[in-house]
């Protein structure tokens, strides 16, 4: 779960990064739809997706363990 909730914030970031330099969202891209007027159902779910993960990677800045630890 942990890896996946990464993966994910990781992707939104890149998007964002994408939106913010040129303009272009690379979810809608693939999924169909536009960022900003009408989403795709999938872009849309990517988009809650990514958002859940950014609220769970929070979790992250106040976790103290050690990457032993975790195994």
């Amino acid at each position: 779960m942990r890896k996946l909730a990464l993966t994910l914030v990781i992707v939104g970031a890149l998007n964002w990064l994408l939106v913010g330099l040129f303009q272009w969202d690379l979810v809608s891209a693939i999924f169909g739809g536009e960022a900003f007027r009408e989403s795709s159902f999938v872009s849309r779910i990517i988009y809650t997706l990514v958002g859940i993960s950014g609220i769970y990677a929070i979790r992250f800045l106040f976790d103290d363990r050690t990457q032993a630890e975790y195994q």
